[in-house]
């Protein structure tokens, strides 16, 4: 499982040499995005010519029915690389039903060391790290979003309370940063991370109240959190 910086130019900074060495060592990558692995492997500096590797594309959304045909490089003794677009595959990315197929078959799996948007987003939030949730994306259209709001700030003061973590397409950014305002307690605890290890990060976390001064939100990669007061 290999992980793939999640800004541009932090190549250096976000991955361990190790990773760079067992990766230059592998052939064969399934891949979520065949262009952009090929752009990683070659900033990598692999030592084989891009086109003699086997860069096998699996998409976004893993397809059930090939998961056997993806699987099949493993049973014939290769090593095999998986290779999302950016981060950690198998986390929020493509990758866990692959994983899952090989660990039904007794083959080994390593997940090598890079950055997660979602733990680093979570690490500097000031949210509650103990219990946490990462619901994916939200409903786009109402009534569901505004539900779906409400019912992630009710989950949010279960138990011991528990953080709720959630993206969006960055140019509805500003969009669901409102919402959250529109539909979430004054108290409760807002986080807006931007561009996590990029040029433009910004990792803040203000009451909802608060973040009703900001006006826009770039249109960049972003995680959202919200923690309710309790």
């Amino acid at each position: 499982m290999i992980p793939v910086p999640i800004a541009d130019g932090t190549l250096n900074q976000a991955l361990p040499q190790q990773v760079l060495e067992v990766t230059r060592e592998l052939s064969v990558f399934l891949v979520e995005n065949a262009k952009s692995a090929r752009a990683f492997l070659k900033e990598i500096k692999h030592p084989k010519p891009i086109a003699e590797l086997t860069i096998i594309e699996i998409g976004h959304h893993t397809d059930p029915a090939k998961i056997i045909q993806y699987v099949n490089p493993l049973l014939q003794g290769n090593d095999v690389g998986i290779i999302s677009e950016a981060g950690c595959p198998g986390i929020a990315d493509p990758g866990a039903q692959i994983v899952a197929e090989a660990q039904d078959r007794g083959i080994s799996v390593v997940p090598l060391v890079g950055p997660c948007s979602i733990i680093l987003a979570l690490m500097a939030s000031g949210l509650d790290g103990q219990h946490f949730r990462f619901c994916g994306y939200l409903p786009i259209k109402e009534p569901q979003r505004s539900k779906t709001i409400r019912a992630l700030e009710k989950q949010s003061m279960q138990g011991a309370g528990e953080t709720q973590l959630f993206i969006e397409t960055p140019y509805r950014n500003t969009g669901l940063l409102r919402d959250l305002v529109k539909y979430c307690a004054p108290n409760t605890r807002i986080l807006v991370a931007v561009d996590i290890t990029g040029s433009a990060q910004s990792i803040r976390t203000m009451k909802a109240s608060e973040w009703k001064k900001i006006q826009d939100l770039p249109k960049l990669p972003t995680i959202f959190g919200l923690l309710a007061s309790r």
